[in-house]
């Protein structure tokens, strides 16, 4: 199964010269969302991983079915001011300022290997945002895994010092 064939791409969204590439094709399809969950989990068990994060709220929808399947935990990755407890901040930088990401304070431990899971690698600003918050809990960032990668907007590189897997790449068009 091509999971290219479950992305909807639309374009000027959400402005003008922009084409949106829309996962909702693959949740509405039980084959293809079993598809990419299962591609995910045999990335996870292949990275070693104890451990699933996501940032909020694609990294939720496809994080947590695969921490479900290889029966691991799953850690939220929020903005500012949605986790209840003592947290961990990374912020990172956008085109026009910045933006901040924040997990539980005791949310992970030495150790632990963590992978990361997105919906979409498009600059990869929030994915090492990310990887920084792992790091800086004391865990290991197993990988990172992504449903579409935006190959044109180039966040592989500054991945390159982790292991990365996309399910589908994109070109900018």
């Amino acid at each position: 199964m091509d999971l290219k064939d479950y992305v909807a791409s639309i374009p000027d969204f959400p402005k003008k010269g922009i084409i949106f590439r829309d996962i909702t094709p693959i949740l509405q399809n039980g084959d293809a969302f079993n598809e990419a969950t299962n591609k995910l989990a045999q990335y996870a068990k292949k990275v070693g991983a104890t451990i699933i994060a996501g940032p909020e709220a694609r990294g939720f929808i496809f994080g947590c079915p695969v921490a479900t399947k290889l029966n691991l935990g799953f850690i939220p990755v929020r903005k500012p001011g949605k986790l209840p407890r003592d947290v961990i901040s990374q912020e990172y930088s956008l085109e026009y300022g910045t933006n901040t990401l924040c997990i539980h304070s005791d949310a992970l431990k030495k150790g632990d290997r963590v992978l990361i899971i997105d919906d979409l690698l498009a600059t990869g600003g929030t994915a090492k945002a990310a990887c920084d918050l792992v790091e800086k809990a004391g865990a290991t960032v197993a990988g990172l895994a992504f449903v579409i990668e935006l190959v044109d907007l180039k966040g592989r590189e500054l991945l390159k010092d982790y292991d990365v897997l996309s399910l589908t790449e994109f070109e900018g068009e």
